[in-house]
């Protein structure tokens, strides 16, 4: 039987058995937005660049694909990037071949991962903000209805960017501080959720990125239910503005 079929069948009937699992756990307001009900699928753009981290960008195109399988409206996911499409080469060497260029206003969703952070001198965050491509791109593209998110040291380009001055953030452990010294009000959370701006701690935290975001515009069941196709349960605290 084809691999996700069979992970749709029995991940709807244990989704059935769940009750309120770690995400429903969490503060129980959202943003007045994820209350409006969705007319269209969810659209999820993950930005890369060469030296990302592979589990950076991985883990959360897994689970919103995952998720189109348990909401009705369904989700559109897809790696973008602010330079010509065609191969990326991730930070152990895996190549994603990108096919769609930087589109902030065919959005919902901009997740920025990161990567590289240790490597000043090599391809990564850096690169990236020595660049100057992505910070610009990041900073001209808030806009209403728009979320941008971060994962691990995603968040150092989003400060590059001014996005996250002043602002409720968290990253990597080992990016804090920069983070700080920046201007970010840097959160001890896994998740920090901000309305507008999503940041979350280093690298497996993007699971934790993604399943929020599912909980809080799709809902609790399409969290849960790709929680159990996963076979993962989502950790840490969620910080949410009040």
């Amino acid at each position: 039987m084809e691999r996700r079929e069979f992970l749709r069948r029995t991940s709807a009937a244990g989704a059935a058995t769940l009750g309120a699992g770690t995400l429903a756990a969490t503060a129980a307001g959202t943003r007045a937005a994820a209350a409006t009900p969705r007319t269209g699928p969810l659209r999820v753009d993950i930005v890369v660049f060469d030296g990302v981290e592979e589990l950076d960008c991985v883990a959360p195109y897994e689970v919103f694909s995952a998720a189109a399988m348990h909401h009705a409206n369904g989700v559109e996911v897809r790696y973008v990037t602010t330079g010509r499409p065609g191969l990326i080469r991730c930070g152990y060497g895996t190549g994603i071949q990108v096919k769609h260029r930087w589109a902030p206003r065919e959005t919902d969703l901009i997740v920025v991962p990161g990567g590289g952070y240790t490597r000043r001198d090599g391809p990564g965050v850096w690169a990236e903000i020595d660049n100057g491509t992505l910070p610009r791109a990041l900073a001209a593209a808030p806009r209403e209805g728009l979320t941008i998110s971060s994962l691990c040291t995603g968040a150092v380009l989003l400060s590059a960017a001014g996005l996250t001055r002043g602002r409720p953030c968290t990253t990597h452990h080992g990016a804090k501080a920069y983070l700080a010294e920046h201007g970010g009000l840097v959160k001890n959370a896994r998740v920090v959720d901000d309305g507008d701006l999503v940041t979350v701690g280093g690298i497996t935290s993007g699971l934790e990125l993604a399943l929020w975001l599912v909980k809080r515009e799709l809902g609790a069941d399409a969290a849960t239910g790709v929680e159990t196709m996963l076979e993962y349960e989502a950790r840490g605290t969620v910080w949410q503005a009040s």
